[in-house]
This record gives structure tokens, sequence and C-alpha cells, in this order.
């Protein structure tokens, strides 16, 4: 069995650096392998559905593109998805990125599975990194998260929040991926309810092709059914589309709760800010600086390698003063967290 390097721990705060600085860098067509590579350049990461300025997911990553480009002064290529793209594009995309020299290459997505495993057989002098899937490779480093934990955590806010006893979760389409945070969610309130709040779950689209991921207006549908159904706390876990629940959440002046980044700290959703309890976090902009920092250390991490609330990749914001002011929220979620860590709590995936 290949030998798997132990994840360096990073803070949850990564997620919330500036992204001011634009990343640099061009594309190519592609034929070849590594010896073809002429520079030594630094990280790239292709991004996932959406792309960057989703003020969550992808957002985190270039956050972690930005560290390290600051910390080791190289070369970085970050770029975008296109509208309907097949898995060959992808690959071109990857094949690109790799050809060039940028070491290491990283797909922010489980939709980049087929292609990874593709490109990273024909350039095995070059890492790839794989955010929220399993990719099999000697020179792949899987970088997955245990979503459901920081979603329990948010259930937990959730429970202690409503005052209509019903809460709401809006998922971006409806895969395994996404039932993690939904299962966590449920499993979060209902303990901490008695079972006594109801939770209801929507899911925006079947497939991300359809822009369960991409479509703010969606999301502020979504919201909106909910909300007519009494929900006073809406939990999105919908990428781009989360923004237009975290709107219609504001608007009908009820709590909404932000995924993967601190949305409470996001400059483009600041006139939402009031209403947004919190965030449930997963450390993508660590993860990417991570595998960035093990390349640069000439020790790059292969394998899976799994963020949780042991090692502070995943986690709950406090960032917005409300959340304190809530009757035993704080104590709540530092009990819940406490006891998942030590193996009290089995927070389930499905």
């Amino acid at each position: 069995m290949r030998q798997i390097s132990k994840l360096t721990r990073v803070a949850v705060g990564v997620a919330s650096l500036a992204l001011a600085a634009t990343a640099c860098g061009g594309t190519s067509s592609d034929s070849g392998s590594d010896t073809e590579t002429k520079d030594d350049l630094g990280l790239a990461i292709a991004y996932d559905i959406g792309g960057k300025g989703d003020q969550s997911f992808n957002d985190a990553a270039y956050a972690g593109l930005q560290k390290a480009q600051k910390e080791f002064g190289y070369k970085t290529d970050d770029v975008e998805p296109t509208e309907g793209e097949t898995d060959a594009d992808k690959e071109q995309r990857l094949s690109s990125l790799a050809k060039q020299g940028y070491n290491p290459v990283i797909g922010v997505g489980f939709a980049y599975g087929p292609a990874m495993e593709a490109v990273a057989k024909k350039y095995p002098k070059t890492t790839f990194g794989i955010v929220d899937s399993v990719v099999e490779g000697d020179n792949v480093a899987s970088l997955v998260f245990a979503e459901e934990q920081a979603s329990y955590l948010a259930g937990v806010a959730a429970a202690k929040a409503t005052k209509t006893n019903t809460v709401g979760f809006v998922g971006g389409v409806d895969i395994p991926l996404i039932h993690k945070f939904e299962a966590g969610y449920k499993q979060g309130v209902q303990d901490t309810s008695g079972g006594k709040v109801k939770v209801i779950p929507q899911y925006l689209t079947q497939t991300a092709e359809e822009g369960g991921f991409s479509s703010p207006d969606k999301g502020k549908a979504a919201a909106e059914g909910q909300i007519e159904k009494k929900a006073d706390v809406i939990y999105q876990a919908a990428g781009l589309s989360g923004q237009g629940v975290i709107e219609a959440a504001a608007k009908a002046k009820v709590w909404a709760i932000g995924v993967d980044s601190d949305q409470y700290q996001q400059a483009a959703l600041a006139s939402y800010k009031s209403y947004i309890l919190t965030s449930a976090l997963k450390d993508v902009g660590g993860a990417v600086y991570s595998l960035a920092k093990s390349v640069e250390d000439g020790k790059p991490l292969t394998g899976t390698q799994t963020f949780d609330l042991k090692v502070d990749g995943v986690g709950l914001a406090e960032t917005n003063p409300e959340f304190g002011k809530i009757a035993g929220l704080s104590d709540a979620v530092a009990k819940a967290k406490g006891e998942i860590i030590d193996g009290t709590i089995k927070v389930k995936t499905e």
C-alpha cells in the first residue's frame, strides 16, 4: 500500500484572505508529457461551476492560491470553467496547465474527477490535486472534507435560533456530496431540539449542468418557498446559487446560514450580512495552500487527505455579533464540536 503523507494543520481562516490581486499566466493547447515543460512555475487552479466571485467555494480556493503566491513568490494561474463544458474540455485545461510547467495543478470540484484521472497519468512528474473527490494516482492528492460535521454544527445553530420551529435546507444539486450537508444539518437540528424542529429540504436541480450551483434566481425562489412555509432559518449548500438564498432571507428578515467561506465577511454580500447568522466553514483555501506548500518543500502530498473538525478543516463561523446573543447557542455549538471530535457524536453522511 502506498504511504500517504500527513496533512499539515491549517486554520479555517485561510478562506477569508482578501481576494485582491489578479493571478497571471496563460493557457496553451496540449500534446505530450512532462518532458516538454520548460519553466518551473507554481500553483495553478481550475475553477468549478460558478467560477471566481461566488463568495464561497471557488473564492476560498483562490484565497489559498493568493496565499501561496505571496509566500512563495512564484507565478500562478487560475482558469475559469466554460458554459456546458465536457470532460474533454476539463482534461484539456488541466493538461495545458501541466504542460506549461505549473505544479501543483488543482481541479476545484468533484466534476474534475474523470479528467484528473486521465491527465495525471500523462504528467507523472506533476503533482495534481482534486477538491471534493477521490482520484487514485501516485501523483494525485484527493482533498476531501467532513462537510457533515460542519453542517451538524449549523443544525445546532439553526435549532437554537428558530422561533417558528421550522428551518430550511437548500442544496444546489441532488448528489451524494450535497447529501452530506443535508444529513449533518438535519441530525444537528433534531439532536438539539429533541425532534421538535421541522427541516424542509429542497434541491435546485438534479444535475450541475442545469445550473444548481450557478443560478442565484433558483436559490432565491427556493428560499422564498421555504419562508412561505414558515422557515425562519435557511442553510444553503448551493455555491453561487446560495447568494439568492441569502438575498431572500434578508428580504424576509429571517436567518440565512452560509457555506464554505465565512459569508458574513464577504464584501459582495455586505448588504445582507445582518441576516447571515453563521456559515459552515470548509477550508478549501487551506487545502489548496497545504498542497502547494508540500510541493514547494519537496514532499508532495498524495493520497486521500481528509479535513475534519480535528484539524480545523471544517468549522462554524461566529463573526456575526448576533451569534453570541442567542441564548445557549455558543455553548451548544462548543459542546457539539467537542463531542464530534471525541467520537461521542457520530455524524451521518446520508
